[in-house]
């Protein structure tokens, strides 16, 4: 007899879903299914067209209804819970109902207990059409895509289809559905799980504890932060699946299948803060195989932005440096130079490719006005957001491929690359400070258009650009008019409020939503490079404010622990907090908060080819201890942090890991030790003294040092403090004469 399967880390995460909050509920088999639906009653605007089994961007069936003894069970009045494993609902009666989901397998079990005579299950859809019907299991052929599906009683109890319920003894525990290409493999996946199901789940629950215990392990006085980091990390983990080979979903429901842009954005946080080398390795390599290498073409050296199984496009200027930038990520973290030199000619064609074709005579990448993240068109391929020629994000991130390309190239000893490369980047670096800025703005310029003319609608996209110039002072500005214009409580709007385009609302009757997308709606992906800003300006209580409302949202708003593509910008007449909009759960958005919480709050920035560790930490005053651990090339960092009354103290235990630390904690100068493995840093930050001591396995003290306070880093402490001063969020506008809304 089996026992009860029951995780005590997953558990503790088993979260109860009210009636009124109707959540969205999703789950992966990590592999090219995924199940939606909602707690209470699947009625979404938009998603509940994909509720159900959804199989490579087929949709399958339209999720099911129960009846025990007879009776329809109403899940609008049941209790809900849910855990990253399965989803639970109890009726009254002492009916309950498991969900549960398996690994690589397209097959659903729901569990079905306390009837007394029948159990009953009818499948949704409305174009299910039934193709066989036996005593051992009912197929039916699926709504969309070239599938079978089929419906068995758990224990193998005979069925029976009965005006289009499915029943049998209440004995037989619940149901099975499978999904194949046959209605045979279908019936074969039924009777493969039913003998081994008890294990299938031991393996799933088991894959999902490793990963919370040895890739993100985390511990914190403050509960709230690490229930939601679990849970953030357990959606975000979702959407890394295997559908084409490894790769990350863009989103669900619409976007489940590669995004070359969002699968980079996604990258870090996804992959590389979590130790997820192998998967990271396999998707640019992935990539990599399709890119263009014809040379008579304008794409050429570009790498896809939509990697679907049945559709790849290369239209998009920013997918390609992103993914150089992250091989560049992937390596600093893994350590692995091997991958350098088998796509070093991927990084040439990169670069080479955008010279030959896109890159003007100041340096600036060209693109056309759809080519950035914001590619919202009409019906008749109007850009709503026309961000041509030369778009801010664009040469910001241009610039990190040309300088990721003169790393690989000294790696490779290439001294000509490195020239060429460096020069470009250098001559880029100083037309963009001249033309991006004028006296007039306290911000960037978002773009030069065709008459290099600088137009300045104020947008987030100027935040991924401040490693384009210097000016300290400018970038506490810019970053304060970014926060205060653009920076709601929910999340970062894509243009800001005064803007005649500015639409407030994503999904509303007064416009097409599409209008919205990058003209006002909120996208929580801009949440992180946010929040970087103003840690990096040592404003880390200001940008925790942000990162706790994301993690209470994941905890109560949406889809149960992870977050959404979009919001509105304001909230509906009579609302506090802004209506969810888009993608239920988005890949971005999840990875950028977790880059974020692991690259800024904690401070843990390697560099594994330059045999250094950057060590930042940026704890916010709410914390009071943490214990994390992080994994670093082929070893890992067990760390610990303790807030008393004046002090702080921070401990590394570097476990198989040799390192050069770089200790970076303002007003200090940067301290630099070389750090042997199995050895434990420990610093200990007071009002007036950081003192660094390096010790070995046996606890004896090898190296020990004050850092030296330095006048500079503290008079830019100062002066980002003053700038700073009492920053605040965006806060919504009067509606009354707002040039796209009518009331």
């Amino acid at each position: 007899m089996n026992q009860p399967l029951k995780s005590k880390v997953l558990d503790a995460m088993r979260l109860c879903v009210p009636a009124e909050a109707n959540r969205a509920i999703s789950f992966t088999n990590k592999e090219a299914a995924f199940y939606f639906t909602q707690s209470h009653d699947t009625n979404h605007v938009e998603h509940a067209y994909f509720a159900g089994m959804n199989i490579a961007k087929n949709r399958i069936f339209s999720g099911y209804v129960l009846t025990a003894d007879g009776k329809r069970l109403d899940n609008r009045n049941s209790e809900v819970w849910v855990s990253p494993y399965k989803l639970e609902r109890s009726y009254e009666g002492g009916i309950a109902e498991e969900l549960w989901m398996f690994d690589y397998k397209n097959i659903l079990e729901i569990q079905v207990s306390g009837a007394v005579n029948t159990i009953g299950i009818e499948l949704k859809g409305e174009q299910l059409e039934l193709v066989s019907q036996q005593a051992e299991a009912v197929c039916f052929k699926s709504m969309e895509g070239d599938w079978m599906i089929a419906v068995s009683a758990k224990d193998g109890q005979d069925i029976q289809l009965e005006q289009n319920t499915l029943l049998t003894a209440a004995s037989a525990g619940g149901f099975y559905i499978s999904v194949a290409k046959t209605a045979d493999e279908a019936q074969a996946l039924i009777a493969g799980t039913r003998s081994d199901s008890h294990r299938l789940k031991h393996e799933r629950i088991k894959r999902m504890e490793q990963f919370l215990e040895q890739n993100v392990h985390l511990d914190s006085d403050n509960k709230e932060l690490t229930l939601a980091l679990d849970w953030i990390q357990i959606t975000m983990d979702q959407l890394v699946t295997r559908q084409q080979g490894d790769g990350i979903y863009a989103g669900l429901p619409w976007f489940n299948e590669y995004w070359g842009r969002d699968q980079f954005i996604s990258l870090p946080g996804a992959c590389l803060v979590t130790g997820q080398f192998e998967t990271a390795r396999n998707i640019l390599l992935s990539f990599a195989e399709f890119q263009n290498t014809d040379e008579e073409s304008v794409f050429f050296g570009r790498v896809p932005n939509i990697l679907a199984p049945e559709n790849i496009d290369y239209h998009t200027t920013d997918g390609t440096p992103r993914f150089i930038i992250q091989l560049q990520d992937y390596v600093k973290y893994s350590g692995d130079t091997a991958i350098i030199k088998e796509l070093y000619p991927a990084v040439c064609n990169s670069i080479e490719g955008a010279i030959q074709y896109w890159v003007d005579e100041k340096g600036y990448l060209m693109h056309a006005d759809n080519e950035t993240w914001m590619d919202a068109r009409d019906e008749n391929l109007n850009s709503y957001s026309p961000r041509d020629t030369r778009a801010n994000d664009i040469q910001a991130l241009w610039y990190n491929q040309l300088r990721a390309g003169v790393y690989f190239a000294e790696y490779m000893q290439d001294s000509e690359k490195v020239s060429k490369w460096g020069g470009i980047a250098e001559k880029l670096q100083q037309h963009f400070e001249q033309d991006y800025r004028d006296e007039a703005h306290p911000y960037l310029a978002d773009l030069l258009d065709a008459q290099d003319q600088a137009e300045f609608s104020l947008r987030p996209n100027q935040l991924f650009a401040f490693d384009m110039f210097e000016d300290p002072s400018f970038k506490a500005q810019a970053t304060r008019t970014a926060w205060e214009e653009l920076v709601y409580p929910w999340g970062v709007a894509s243009l800001e409020r005064h803007h005649p385009l500015f639409h407030p609302f994503h999904l509303t009757a007064h416009y097409h939503k599409d209008a919205a997308y990058h003209n006002g709606a909120v996208w929580l992906w801009l949440n992180g490079i946010a929040m970087q800003r103003m840690i990096e300006l040592g404003q880390e209580e200001t940008a925790y404010k942000l990162f706790k409302n994301m993690n209470w949202q994941a905890l109560n708003l949406g889809v149960v622990g992870g977050l959404a593509e979009n919001m509105d910008a304001y909230p509906e007449e009579g609302q506090s907090w802004a209506k969810l909009t888009g993608a239920y759960l988005q890949a971005w958005s999840n990875a950028e908060h977790l880059r974020v919480w692991y690259q800024y709050f904690l401070g843990l920035r390697p560099d594994l080819i330059n045999h250094n560790l950057t060590i930042a930490p940026r704890i916010p005053e709410e914390i009071h201890s943490l214990n994390y651990s992080v994994k670093i090339g082929e070893g890992q960092l067990e760390a610990s942090y303790k807030r008393e009354e004046g002090r702080r103290t921070y401990r590394y235990a570097f476990k198989k890991l040799g390192i050069d630390a770089v200790i970076d904690i303002a007003p200090y100068e940067l301290a630099k030790l070389e750090v042997q493995p199995d050895s434990e840093l420990i610093i200990e930050h007071t009002a007036d003294r950081l003192r660094i001591r390096l010790q070995d396995g046996a606890g004896a003290t090898l190296k020990e040092l004050d850092a030296a306070e330095s006048a500079a880093r503290a008079a830019w402490m100062t002066q980002n403090n003053e700038q700073l001063q009492d920053v605040s969020f965006a806060a919504p506008l009067s509606l009354d004469h707002h040039p796209v809304i009518k009331l």
